[in-house]
């Protein structure tokens, strides 16, 4: 079994190659089509996802953190003064780009790998989407200092995240292979988080995390404890 920390240019590389067919799984089409009773739970959670986010109320300067092809971003804009969204794949931020393009507050696209990124300035909100589950154990403590460093002193935090088990990712070790509509396989870092295991990592790091879990999704607020 390769390491979770070796696998962070593959998985670069994945999302990358994955843009044209990233939001077929959120959309559940395609080859991620599921039955008509898995898309309404779905659904269901989605709708109350996003109130969730809505009554987080990210306003101010917001940055978000893996941005990918702006299903999220949409939403940030709307009550934000101005949203940076940061990726590593500029596929992903051209598909963002022309999502959330004249629809809200403005939106500065950075192309940048998270792991080496250094925050310019502080921010009011710190917003990433399906991202923690794919930062290494090893890089944890240095990827909440970043987000420690992004924030201005009474900042917010918002994450979202896949809840286990889900309808398609499964991997052992923190690692799972994934493999595109063309056949194409990667290996990336996927470690699954429960509320209370999340909850105590970021308490030991000096956060103070309200975390709930559903059946497809772990989201909630994060701020220094």
């Amino acid at each position: 079994m390769r390491r979770p920390e070796d696998l962070l240019e593959e998985q670069i590389a994945y999302y990358r190659a994955r843009a044209p067919e990233y939001d077929d799984w959120w959309f559940k089409r395609g080859r991620f089509q599921r039955p008509p009773e898995v898309r309404r739970r779905w659904a269901i959670e989605v709708a109350a996802l996003e109130a969730s986010v809505d009554a987080f109320d990210p306003r101010g300067a917001v940055l978000e953190l893996a941005a990918g092809t702006g299903l999220w971003t949409e939403r940030l804009v709307r009550t934000a003064t101005s949203v940076t969204a940061v990726d590593a794949s500029p596929e992903v931020l051209a598909l963002n780009r022309e999502r959330v393009t004249g629809v809200g507050a403005p939106v500065e696209h950075v192309v940048a790998d998270l792991f080496a990124w250094e925050p310019p300035r502080r921010y009011d909100v710190v917003f990433f989407s399906f991202w923690i589950s794919h930062v290494p154990p090893g890089r944890v403590d240095a990827f909440w200092g970043l987000v420690d460093r992004a924030l201005l002193p009474d900042g917010r935090a918002y994450l979202m995240d896949n809840a286990p088990p889900t309808d398609w990712y499964d991997g052992a070790g923190g690692v799972t292979r994934r493999e595109l509509v063309d056949g194409r396989t990667y290996d990336i870092v996927k470690r699954y988080w429960s509320p209370d295991e999340l909850r105590d990592e970021l308490a030991l790091l000096g956060w103070r995390a309200e975390l709930r879990q559903g059946e497809f999704f772990l989201h909630g607020s994060v701020v220094r404890g």
